[in-house]
C-alpha cells in the first residue's frame, strides 16, 4: 500500500473514531457508535499490515489470530459484574504495550545512527544539528511514553485487583505519601538528563530504572485511592492508556495512533473531571492519589442511629398498587444479583397501570462509568425514563415510593450532613425526600466506601432484605396477581 493511500485510509479510520465517540454520547446511538468505532479500528489494522514498511507478516499474523481469539473469549465470558475488572485489565495491556514499544524503539539500530562520532565529523553542519535535535526529540518521546505506560500498567493492575476483591478497597495511606510521589517524579525527570546524553544504547539502564520507578508510582498512586472512588479511577486509567497510546504513536511515527490515543486520552480526562465534580473531588487529587480520604478526619462510627423497619413482598406490593410516582435507584447490588431484567418487568407492570416510573442514575453508581446505564439498556429499559442525578433530585419530593436496589453511598444523607464522613460534600441522590423509601439489600453492611448510611434508620425508610433478583421476581408475581 502506497504512502498516499495509507494516509487516506488512516483519515477515514480517524473519522470513524470521532463518529464513534459522538455515537457513544447518547444511549440511543451508542450501538451505532460502537460499530462505527470497530469498523474504523479494523480498517486501521488492515491498512497498517498492508503498509510497504511492515515486514515479517508471517510472524505477526499468528499473534493477531491468537490475540483475537483470547479477546473474543474474554469478551464472551465476562459478566456485567466483572466488566469493571476487565476494563481495568485491558488498560494495563495498553500500558505494557507502550513500555515495550518504547524499549524496542530505543533499541532500534536506526534510532542510534547519530552517534557521537557522526557528530564529531560534521559538528558544524546544519544537517548534524538537525539530526541531533531529531534524536533528542525521539528520546524524549521514548522517555515520556515508557513513563506513562509503566504507570498505566501497574496502576491498572492494582485497580483490577481492588475491583475483584483480591486486595482491600481501603486506601493505603503511607506517611508522607505526597512527598514520596513528588520525590519519585523529580527522580524520573532528573534521570532523563543522563539518558538523553548517552550515546548509542548506553542509556538503556537509565530507561529500565525509570520504568521500574514509574511502575512503583503506578502501584502507590492507585493503592492510595479509596474503594468508593474506583469508577473515577477506571475513567482516569482510561485517559492514561490513551496518552500512552499517543506516546507510542509519536515513537513509531504513526499519525493514526497519535490521533486515536489523543481521542481516548482527552475523552477519558473529560469524563474523569465530570465524575470528580459529581463526587466533589478535585482532579488534582485524583492525579496525585489519595483522594477519597480526608486526612485528619475519622470516618463516622458504625453505631446504629435508630430503628430499622422491615417490610415484606405483600406489604410493598400493596403500597405500589396505590403509588402514582415511583423512582428506582439502581446500584452495584443490582449488577451482582443480575436483577436488571426483573426490574424491567417490574417497571412495565407499573407503567401499564398508569404509574409514573423513572430511574435515577448517579454518575458513579456501580464500579464503572455508565455501569447502570449499560445494565438498564441491556434489559430494554426505555431511555426516556432514565434520568441523571441533576434531573431527578427535584422530583423526589413529589415521589410516592423511591426504591433503592443495592445502592448505598450514592443515597447517603450523611454526605450532606456529617462533616466527619469521608464522603462529606459528595452530591448524592436525595431519595429521603420521597414519601416512602424502600431499600433492597442482602443485609445491613456498609457500602464500598465503608461508611454507615443513616438513610436506613429514617422514619420513612423500610428495608426489604434478600437477593434483589429474587425479591423483584416475587414482587412482579404479587403485582400480577393483584392486577388479575
Amino acid at each position: 500500500m502506497s504512502e498516499g493511500l495509507l494516509s487516506m485510509v488512516y483519515l477515514v479510520a480517524a473519522v470513524c473514531f470521532v463518529g464513534g465517540l459522538g455515537g457513544l454520547s447518547r444511549q440511543e446511538t451508542a450501538r451505532r457508535g460502537v460499530i462505527l468505532g470497530a469498523f474504523g479500528m479494523a480498517l486501521a489494522i488492515a491498512a497498517t499490515l498492508l503498509n510497504d514498511q511492515v515486514h515479517g507478516f508471517a510472524l505477526i499474523a499468528p499473534m493477531i489470530i491468537v490475540g483475537g481469539i483470547i479477546g473474543a473469549f474474554m469478551g464472551a465470558r465476562v459478566q456485567m459484574t466483572g466488566m469493571p475488572e476487565l476494563v481495568a485489565l485491558l488498560h494495563s495491556f495498553v500500558g505494557l504495550a507502550a513500555v515495550l514499544v518504547g524499549l524496542s524503539s530505543y533499541l532500534d539500530p536506526g534510532a542510534h545512527a547519530n552517534t557521537a562520532t557522526d557528530l564529531a565529523i560534521a559538528v558544524e553542519s546544519a544537517a548534524a544539528s538537525e539530526a541531533h535535535a531529531e534524536r533528542l526529540i525521539h528520546l524524549i518521546e521514548v522517555w515520556v511514553g515508557v513513563a506513562i505506560g509503566a504507570i498505566t500498567f501497574t496502576g491498572s493492575l492494582v485497580a483490577w485487583a481492588k475491583l475483584r476483591g483480591s486486595i482491600s478497597g481501603k486506601p493505603l495511606l503511607l506517611p508522607g505519601r505526597h512527598f514520596l510521589n513528588a520525590t519519585l517524579l523529580l527522580a524520573v525527570i532528573l534521570m532523563g538528563i543522563p539518558f538523553a546524553k548517552a550515546t548509542g544504547d548506553a542509556g538503556l539502564p537509565w530507561l529500565i530504572a525509570m520504568a521500574v520507578i514509574t511502575c512503583g508510582m503506578g502501584v502507590h498512586l492507585v493503592w492510595a485511592i479509596g474503594g468508593a472512588d474506583m469508577p473515577v479511577v477506571v475513567s482516569l486509567l482510561n485517559s492514561y492508556s490513551g496518552w500512552a497510546a499517543a506516546a507510542a504513536g509519536f515513537m513509531l511515527g504513526n499519525d493514526l495512533l497519535i490521533v486515536t490515543g489523543a481521542l481516548v486520552g482527552s475523552s477519558g480526562a473529560i469524563l474523569s473531571i465530570i465524575m470528580c465534580r459529581a463526587m466533589n473531588r478535585s482532579i488534582l487529587n485524583v492525579v496525585f492519589g489519595g483522594f477519597g480520604t480526608a486526612e485528619g478526619v475519622k470516618p463516622s462510627a458504625d453505631a446504629e442511629q435508630g430503628t430499622v423497619r422491615e417490610t415484606d413482598i405483600e406489604e410493598l406490593a400493596e403500597a405500589l398498587m396505590g403509588a402514582k410516582r415511583v423512582v428506582i435507584i439502581p446500584g452495584y447490588g443490582m449488577a451482582v444479583a443480575r436483577a436488571q431484567h426483573a426490574v424491567h418487568e417490574f417497571t412495565t407492570i407499573l407503567k401499564d397501570r398508569g404509574c409514573d416510573v423513572r430511574f435515577a442514575i448517579h454518575p458513579v453508581a456501580g464500579r464503572l462509568p455508565g455501569h447502570m446505564n449499560v445494565l438498564l439498556a441491556e434489559a430494554g429499559v426505555p431511555y426516556d425514563i432514565v434520568e441523571e442525578m441533576d434531573e431527578i433530585n427535584g422530583v423526589f419530593q413529589e415521589t410516592d415510593i423511591a426504591i433503592v436496589i443495592g445502592a448505598n453511598d450514592i443515597v447517603n444523607p450523611g454526605a450532606q450532613t456529617d462533616t466527619s464522613s469521608p464522603i462529606y460534600g459528595m452530591p448524592v441522590l436525595e431519595a429521603w425526600h420521597s414519601k416512602t423509601v424502600v431499600v433492597l439489600k442482602r443485609g445491613m453492611s456498609s457500602g464500598y466506601a465503608g461508611v454507615e448510611n443513616p438513610l436506613f434508620y429514617h422514619e420513612n425508610t423500610v428495608m426489604l432484605f434478600g437477593d434483589a433478583k429474587e425479591s423483584k421476581t416475587k414482587l412482579v408475581e404479587k403485582l400480577r396477581a393483584k392486577l388479575d
